[in-house]
This record gives structure tokens, sequence and C-alpha cells, in this order.
């Protein structure tokens, strides 16, 4: 398989998306805590948030397996190409169109836009550079948020669960916002200032351009987020009290 949007691409986009359509019925015969059964508005958002970490996981660890087995790659981040990472990119395209399609026909689309708004993103960038062979490096850089997604989904899903040990919401708390800035904040900084250094603002590059900046603009609202709800709670007193049940927020 070489770069550029062929049969056997589509296929595991297609093939991916299966995937987490089986994972997410498998998901709904898991057991759920007594806080998510006892409210069940929740229990479409608890599901939804196990495929989520499912996710997390085996794309977190598969583009940091990549990087370090081909970190020549960083050299180019235009041009690299290697098989793993294309691999990885039709994996989690067909994870966002999932999600994206889980979030519409279980009606939660005006309660989770900002998801729809993501994957909206993510999903045109990664076939976009499917098609051309180019910045796949990018995509397998951006990735990496994984990580921190897999500290994140499990914050919100103890939160969820009313979690009886408060050490361990503590614990992840701190894990979550190393994890942030290493594998969110970090990713995301270097590649803005490497478009905005080296890429040519047109094409395929000035579409890319957009998404990361829009996303910059995303990230940074969601980490103010993170850092009023978990770190200075007396600021998150505005959103207080409202009935979260069936929503499913980035950052609650």
């Amino acid at each position: 398989m070489g770069p550029g949007w062929r049969a056997p691409s589509a296929a595991l986009v297609g093939g991916s998306v299966a995937l987490f359509g089986a994972l997410r019925r498998a998901a709904r015969g898991l057991p759920r805590p007594a806080a998510v059964r006892s409210r069940p508005g929740r229990a479409w958002r608890w599901g939804n948030l196990l495929v989520s970490f499912a996710h997390s996981v085996l794309a977190g660890l598969w583009a940091l397996l990549s990087l370090w087995q081909s970190s020549e790659l960083l050299a180019d981040i235009q041009d690299g190409y290697c098989v793993s990472g294309h691999l990885l990119v039709c994996f989690s395209s067909g994870y966002f169109i999932h999600d994206s399609l889980d979030i519409i026909l279980s009606h939660q689309s005006r309660s989770s836009w900002e998801y729809l708004v993501h994957h909206a993103m993510a999903i045109s960038a990664f076939i976009s550079l499917i098609i051309t062979g180019r910045f796949l490096v990018a995509a397998m850089l951006l990735l990496l948020v994984e990580v921190s997604n897999i500290f994140l989904t499990t914050r919100m899903l103890l939160k969820m669960s009313n979690v009886p040990s408060p050490v361990l919401y503590e614990v992840n708390k701190y894990v979550n916002l190393v994890m942030y800035f290493a594998f969110r904040l970090a990713p995301q900084a270097y590649l803005t200032w490497y478009f905005l250094r080296y890429v040519e603002v047109q094409g395929q590059g000035a579409f890319l351009m957009a998404n990361l900046l829009l996303l910059d603009a995303m990230i940074l609202m969601y980490f103010s987020r993170l850092l009023r709800s978990d770190f200075f709670p007396s600021l998150h007193k505005a959103s207080a009290g409202r009935d979260v049940d069936g929503e499913k927020f980035l950052i609650d």
C-alpha cells in the first residue's frame, strides 16, 4: 500500500467504522455503575465514552510506537510516509466517522455539537492526506493526543460513576494535567509553529492550516474548562447544578 486514496484505504476506513460499531454494541451489554443505572439519560454517554477510551488506548499507543520506530519521519513532516502511519490514520478516520454517526443517530447532536465540529475537521483533514499522501507525519503527531485522552476519558468515567475512592480521581487528575501538556499542548504548539513557518498557505496547506488554528482555539478553551473544573472549582460555579444527563461535553 502506498500514499493516495485507493480501494484498500477505503476498505480500511469502512472496516474501522464497523469495528467500532461492534465495540459500541458490546459496550451496551457491559455492567454499568449504579450512578449510571439510576440516571437512564447517562446510559448512552457511558457506552460512548467506553468506545472512546478503547480508541484512545489503541490509537495513542499506535502513534507513539510508529513515531518511535520511524523517528526519521519527523525530519519530513510534509512528505514523510510509513505504512503504519497510513493504517493508523485510516483506523482513526473510521472511529471519528463512527462516533459522528453514533451522536447523530442517538439524537445527541445538540448536546455534543462540539464533538461533531471536531470530528468533521479530523475526518476532512485525514481524508485529504490519505488521498494526497502528504502531511501523514503531522497526523501521527496530532494523534499523540489520544495518549492524553486515555486519562481525560478516565476522568469523565470516574466522575460519572461517582467512584467511592477520591484518591483515584485525585491521582488521575494530576496525571491527566501532565499528559495534557505532553501529548496535547506540546505537539499542537509544535505543529502550529511548523505550519506557520514552513508550509505554503495555499491548496491543502491552507486547508490544514485553517483546521489547525481552529483546533488551537478549541484546545485552549477545553484546557481552560479543565483547569476551572479540577483546580479552580470556585470559578466553575456557573455551570454547577445543571442536569448533564445525556450530554457529552469534552470537559465537564
